[in-house]
């Protein structure tokens, strides 16, 4: 173990606790619930700022469970990462916690630079300081920049982040390996394809297809519609990041795929059809500034290393996706209206969210 990395790790897995950094964003609440399903020993601590994409009627279903505990705090806040951490006897680290959408990192890249960089090195030098035995850090595929017509992104593929957000994550990829190489912390890295599934925030690309077309408005696709994008759904993706905890090895990368790449155009088809809605919903509008042409994940090496392999076809997955959208209105409602916010003050604030213990 390196500098400040002493805690001892022969506590078996399943009975650690976890502090899940943006539990309450989209990926973050569903490795919750995943966790929580499957490791009965586990205990989760949520912690979360609530931004904008920050929910925490996501983690209504566990919000009971004495297992489960939620704290509001931000990543980049030293004081609220020391609060925490001295709260909970905190044996492993997995940070969902960024600014993640493109669109807005184009328009202000400040927030951006502020949770995903700051933030995760605020993150890293706490979980030092308190000895974790696992420091798992969630990246995207997007680090890589973009890919050809052919070929997929290797963990040793050069990083070339074509936008704000993708090198803001790319920066908070290499302060993690140097906190690995320098102070030898137990920390890895995972990076993945797009995810999909319930409750993502419906500025995403599928959500807001489902979101818009519910309601007869258009669908609006970026340039001719032709970028292609690989697609994971968002329960494969949470079975992988929990591996790398018990599987991964420190200072290392792995990439996590769902192995259907799909140009956007057809995608936007697939779900009017899923639908029953016409394909004249579509909408092209102005591309994106330094829009990628194409993402592909080449995740051989936790299926040859792991046994890690996608279980969700991706027409499953799709079909899975829009009924939960549609048998879920006042959710899509209440995040387009903003009122999901009120439900931490219902929920929360009345019973003193940031308690110092389990119940």
């Amino acid at each position: 173990m390196g500098r400040g990395y002493s805690r001892d790790v022969s506590k078996p897995l399943d009975k650690r606790t976890v502090l899940v950094a943006g539990g309450a964003g989209f990926i973050g609440s569903n490795f919750i619930r995943y966790l929580l399903d499957a490791e009965p020993g586990v205990r989760v601590v949520n912690f979360d700022l609530l931004t904008y994409a920050g929910n925490v009627r996501n983690n209504a279903e566990v919000e009971e469970d004495p297992r489960y505990r939620f704290v509001r705090g931000d990543i980049a806040d030293d004081a609220d990462v020391s609060g925490v951490f001295a709260d909970s006897a905190i044996d492993v680290v997995v940070n969902f916690a960024a600014e993640t959408h493109v669109d807005r990192s184009i328009e202000d890249a400040a927030p951006f630079v502020r949770t995903n960089v700051m933030g995760t090195a605020c993150l890293l030098e706490h979980a030092r300081r308190a000895g974790v035995s696992r420091y798992v850090q969630i990246s995207t595929d997007e680090v890589y920049g973009s890919l050809g017509e052919r070929g997929a992104f290797r963990e040793d593929t050069p990083l070339e982040p074509n936008n704000p957000y993708a090198a803001t994550k790319a920066g908070a990829d290499l302060l993690v390996l140097a906190e690995a190489r320098t102070h030898g912390a137990p920390a890895l890295i995972t990076r993945c394809s797009n995810n999909y599934g319930p409750m993502q925030f419906p500025e995403k690309f599928i959500p807001l297809m489902v979101a818009n077309a519910m309601e007869d408005r258009p669908v609006p696709v970026y340039g001719d519609g032709s970028n292609r994008r690989e697609w994971i759904y968002v329960d494969d993706h949470s079975r992988g990041v929990w591996e790398a905890v018990d599987k991964g090895r420190a200072g290392e990368v792995y990439n996590i795929g769902g192995g259907r790449e799909m140009a956007n155009v057809d995608l936007a088809r697939m779900v009017l059809d899923e639908l029953g809605k016409p394909a004249s919903l579509i909408e092209f509008v102005t591309d994106r500034p330094g829009h990628d042409l194409r993402y592909a994940i080449d995740c051989s090496r936790i299926e040859r290393e792991w046994g890690w392999s996608a279980r969700w076809d991706f027409t499953d997955g799709i079909r899975a996706t829009v009924e939960w959208y549609r048998t879920h209105p006042d959710w899509v409602r209440e995040v387009r209206d903003g009122s999901y916010r009120a439900y931490y003050e219902r929920h929360y604030t009345h019973r003193n969210a940031t308690l110092t213990s389990f119940r």
